[in-house]
């Protein structure tokens, strides 16, 4: 999926939200774990609830390579459901690879060619020679970790060198002699608040993949202040403060409201930037 066709389905849907899959074995309803792939089972119900209120969904490689086989099952069944009954969405996988290039185009090669995902999460650290196997693919997104919305975060991404640059100020300046705004994201965390100021000041024109609004406390008033574009770019993703609204019988039906409650809130800020 190209920039343009995903600010077309933002603009068309009223919405920037990406849901979340962190599909936990151990919160998912009871009466699912008799289905035969109980992850898969929630997904999908979650899926066809939420669909309507989203343009992206977001699986975390954790939560499906902690149960092994299965769960790497579940993984792809979930995949190839989004891309066969809604294929207009943005499908990521939250993975966090990088490695040194030879692994890295194993990498690569695992989500863009054998699962044909759209976008997958990257960590900067190791350079350009770990990113650059993943940029080889047309049509693919590689979302670079910027900084994140973690507490542990200060360790190291807000670290200045001698002339007074963050780290996470020298990941977004370097990267963009690697790629563009057409093919690279930044993943920021909602809870920095301003900090979407500089953000924007080093990255003008980039999609951010923005975690952290609801179970985390983000606001997400203040990230479109700060860091919404003339074409939106921003998706921000919501994860437990949607899966997780229910755990009875009626988990999909609660997902769908808390979705249409956050898409309703996103539509008011687009209308807002005059999108």
């Amino acid at each position: 999926m190209n920039r343009e066709k995903l600010v077309e389905q933002i603009r068309t849907k009223r919405t920037f939200l990406c849901v979340g899959l962190d599909t936990d074995i151990k919160k998912i309803p009871q009466h699912l774990l008799t289905e035969a792939s109980p992850l898969f089972s929630f997904n999908k119900a979650i899926i066809d609830a939420t669909a309507p209120y989203c343009v992206a969904y977001k699986p975390n490689l954790a939560f499906y390579e902690s149960l092994g086989v299965s769960g790497m099952a579940a993984f792809e069944q979930t995949v190839r459901y989004l891309k066969k009954f809604y294929p207009t969405h943005f499908i990521i996988a939250d993975a966090k690879r990088g490695d040194i290039g030879n692994t890295s185009a194993m990498y690569a090669r695992t989500f863009f060619e054998e699962y044909d995902i759209d976008s997958l999460t990257v960590a900067p650290y190791m350079g350009e020679d770990s990113v650059s196997p993943f940029l080889g693919y047309d049509g693919k997104w590689v979302i670079l970790l910027a900084l994140t919305s973690n507490r542990g975060s200060a360790d190291f991404q807000l670290m200045e060198d001698q002339g007074g640059e963050r780290l996470f100020e020298r990941v977004l300046r370097v990267s963009q002699q690697w790629a563009g705004p057409d093919k690279m994201m930044y993943v920021v965390g909602a809870t920095q608040g301003a900090m979407f100021k500089e953000i924007r000041r080093l990255a003008p024109e980039h999609f951010l993949l923005v975690p952290g609004v609801g179970a985390q406390g983000g606001s997400l008033q203040e990230v479109c202040r700060y860091g919404m574009i003339s074409d939106c770019g921003l998706l921000v993703n919501s994860s437990r403060g949607i899966i997780y609204t229910s755990n009875g019988t009626d988990f999909a039906e609660a997902a769908a409201a808390s979705t249409r409650k956050l898409q309703e809130e996103m539509a008011l800020e687009l209308e807002k930037a005059g999108i």
